[in-house]
């Protein structure tokens, strides 16, 4: 197995401090400090200098950070490997993601994956998509559901992941029940262009797949109101203030004078839900048994929502 040591290196390397690296382990600061001496101790090398008050990486540690991403997904392809031709899998697994994710996807998967296997211990995480990759290099968890365009990381351009697509999400319009287009079964961005719209702030990645929904069209959407969250979103086209894009995955839940329509004709947005994993443990038993799960979850989610809110 890799030496932990190495891999508390690889996350100093990410994190850049002997602080944020405790965090993100769950050790404490000098006992990762301890690790990083007693590392550059066995190896004879200099992998640490002073930088201020903190510590950087030397140009030999980068190196062996860098040279250690092949090492890092050898053992995990082995490891998978070798889990898979004796019919077994981990006693441990660890997954995160963002909000809705944790709560429509993950959730399900951990109590699905505990009820088959009652000795499995499933830990559940809900983070950003950065986060999540810092704690898939940490090892804190192994398999992370992200949106692709929130991702600082792409994972199909880093050789520290490997990824595979669970679902196209589709933004649905949400509009006050008495809206004019209410009692419509799909509704064009065209024709709701002049409505007060509610969104996400500039800058943002929802606001911007906004935005490119409306280009897509060639229409300047009206933008009434602000709401970073999907709960106040729902609350603000509740209370008559305008209309909104949600995500499919994402449930009115009790909302009151609420409804949901897809979207028709040009510029159906769309955000792509991703899972992550460490390169080389794809082919984990466990792994594939889990994207299984949430792949078959999510395409009923998708099937059955518009029935339950429309």
């Amino acid at each position: 197995m890799i030496d932990p040591r190495l891999a508390t290196l690889r996350v100093f390397s990410r994190c850049g401090s002997v602080a944020a690296t405790a965090e993100l382990t769950g050790y404490s600061p000098s006992a990762i400090s301890a690790q990083l001496r007693e590392l550059q101790r066995v190896l004879g090398m200099q992998l640490l200098t002073k930088d201020g008050r903190g510590l950087r990486l030397t140009a030999t540690g980068r190196q062996l950070v860098s040279g250690s991403d092949a090492l890092i997904a050898q053992w995990e392809l082995l490891r998978a490997s070798a889990l898979e031709a004796g019919g077994q899998v981990q006693s441990h697994l660890g997954i995160g993601g963002f909000s809705s994710a944790a709560a429509q996807l993950l959730a399900p998967l951990a109590a699905a994956l505990r009820s088959a296997r009652p000795l499995l211990e499933v830990q559940v995480l809900e983070a950003n998509p950065a986060r999540c990759f810092d704690l898939l290099i940490a090892e804190r968890i192994d398999l992370a559901v992200i949106v692709a365009m929130q991702a600082e990381v792409h994972p199909d351009e880093d050789r520290r992941f490997e990824q595979t697509t669970l679902l196209h999400d589709p933004l649905d319009v949400i509009l006050p029940a008495d809206h004019r287009l209410a009692s419509r079964e799909t509704v064009t961005l065209e024709e709701m262009a002049t409505d007060p719209w509610i969104t996400d702030a500039p800058g943002s990645a929802y606001h911007s797949l906004f935005v490119a929904a409306f280009t897509a069209v060639g229409v300047t959407p009206r933008i009434a109101h602000e709401a970073v969250e999907w709960e106040t979103l729902i609350a603000f086209v509740g209370a008559g203030l305008g209309v909104g894009l949600l995500p499919r995955l994402a449930p009115l839940g009790s909302a009151e004078n609420v409804i949901r329509l897809p979207i028709s004709g040009r510029g159906k947005p769309a955000r792509r839900i991703v899972a992550a994993v460490r390169m080389g443990s794809m082919g984990s038993p466990l792994i594939k048994e889990s994207l299984n799960i949430l792949q078959t979850r999510a395409r009923r989610i998708l099937t059955e929502r518009l029935e339950s809110d429309c």
